[in-house]
């Protein structure tokens, strides 16, 4: 697998393009505003076929530019079945939002233990709720690479103060995590990549440190 990050708008939220090295099949993940043009130059750039768009949850900073890639590309957009009618309707989470954000239509409705192929590569899905209801992230066991969306970052967690956030569902979701493979590497919704194993030392406290 490769990897690239597009940090973008307001809020240097995290786009990511992972790709199959060996099919050159790839997924957009969390399209950020501004983020579609840095995206398609660099699947231009590097000869990629764009299989879909995957979304770790519906907050507007993670979906503007979903609508203008779904419609460049021609591909399914694929979200958690509790954070589709944000997707359906931008700001029906209560969040402020001053940019115009078309509503989209999501094509899959992820769950719990379900398996995301991009070319070679598997995404397992895991429900991680507590940012939002149905906050997933992506997990690929062979490469040992987890997309954490706005549950999991370097040295802290996703903001719990958020109209649909649900505070006491995010210990169990971070329990999840903290049980994969050490070595993973994380690659959060915001800020730097971090690894399991860095962020060992406080996962277990979590609930103590951020309550």
């Amino acid at each position: 697998m490769f990897i690239q990050i597009f940090p973008s708008g307001p809020f240097s939220t995290n786009a990511y393009v992972a790709a199959c090295e060996q099919t050159r099949e790839a997924a957009i993940i969390d399209p950020a505003p501004d983020s579609f043009s840095a995206i398609c130059a660099f699947v231009e750039f590097r000869e990629l076929t764009c299989r879909k768009i995957l979304l770790t949850h519906s907050h507007w900073d993670h979906i503007a530019d979903v609508q203008r890639l779904k419609e460049q590309y021609g591909v399914p957009v694929y979200i958690h079945s509790l954070d589709a009618p944000n997707l359906r309707q931008p700001g029906a989470d209560g969040l402020p939002c001053w940019l115009n954000i078309p509503g989209v239509e999501p094509d899959v409705l992820l769950k719990e233990g379900l398996v995301v192929p991009v070319g070679n590569l598997t995404f397992q899905v895991i429900h991680t709720p507590g940012h939002s209801p149905g906050s997933i992230c992506f997990y690929e066991p062979q490469q040992h690479v987890l997309f954490s969306g706005d549950t999991l970052f370097k040295g802290t967690i996703g903001n719990l103060s958020f109209p649909t956030s649900q505070p006491d569902l995010m210990w169990p979701s971070l329990d999840k995590l903290s049980r994969l493979p050490q070595q993973t590497r994380v690659f959060p919704g915001h800020g730097p990549e971090t690894t399991l194993a860095a962020e060992s030392t406080w996962l277990p406290r979590a609930k103590q440190l951020f309550s």
